[in-house]
């Protein structure tokens, strides 16, 4: 893929956060995170992990390793869910018997779930698929760049009860970075987690989004033994 004449007018840093995601994906096989369970007969899905340009809203934090506009699509699924119900998430869902492929199911659940246009939407690569024993889903993880931001909300808050966009910079400062711990059957499991002013990245989302900063070379130096253990709230 070529740069296009818009990569340039949004400027050069983004345009190599562009570039850094493609040359992410292509070396993805090598760090796409595993998890600790299997999965049994399990269910195609997707989620779709959109990177763009904030509009008029700043980030927290200084220009760190990457622009202060650029940020990631992320929801808070609703607590009557009985998959990961109250977790911020990617968008994303089961696959439909009419989704031609992985992307396809990513864009779609994305539109229902958010409300985006997906034509907007320029897709870098579909992720190695990664087991998640919670709800038995087998999960591609789609990446995409956000070539023409379109309005985005909740659309069903049976299912979703907020959509944000989290600037980048701002889940990457070491300050706002921990271990998560979760308890379960005498098992104690650990994990990157974010905390963004109170809202809790952790779980799936967080060991993608820790293993995609560290692949592009976003990453910076974050003390791993603060640990926390993720509160009955936040699991629900």
């Amino acid at each position: 893929m070529s740069d296009s004449f818009d990569d340039q007018a949004r400027g050069s840093t983004l345009r190599g956060a562009r570039a850094e995601l493609l040359a992410a994906a292509k070396t993805a096989g090598a760090w796409t995170p595993t998890f600790p369970l299997a999965v049994t007969d399990p269910t195609p899905a997707s989620v779709l992990i959109l990177f763009g340009r904030l509009d008029s809203i700043l980030a927290r934090s200084d220009e760190l390793t990457v622009a202060s506009d650029l940020d990631v699509l992320l929801q808070r699924r609703a607590a009557t869910l009985s998959s990961h119900p109250g977790q911020v998430s990617f968008p994303g869902g089961g696959q439909d018997a009419d989704d031609a492929d992985a992307v396809a199911t990513a864009l779609r659940e994305a539109e229902e779930e958010t409300g985006l246009d997906p034509d907007g939407v320029e897709v870098l690569a579909a992720l190695p698929e990664i087991p998640l024993a919670v709800s038995n889903f087998l999960v591609t993880p789609v990446l995409g760049w956000w070539r023409t931001p379109s309005r985005v909300a909740a659309v069903d808050h049976a299912e979703t009860v907020e959509v944000f966009r989290a600037p980048v910079a701002q889940l990457i400062d070491p300050a706002n970075r921990y271990t998560s711990t979760l308890s379960r059957g005498g098992e104690t499991y650990r994990g990157p987690a974010f905390d963004l002013d109170g809202t809790i990245v952790w779980g799936f989302t967080a060991g993608i989004l820790d293993a995609l900063f560290e692949a592009t070379g976003w990453a910076l130096p974050w003390d791993q033994s603060n640990e926390r253990p993720i509160a009955p709230a936040e699991i629900l």
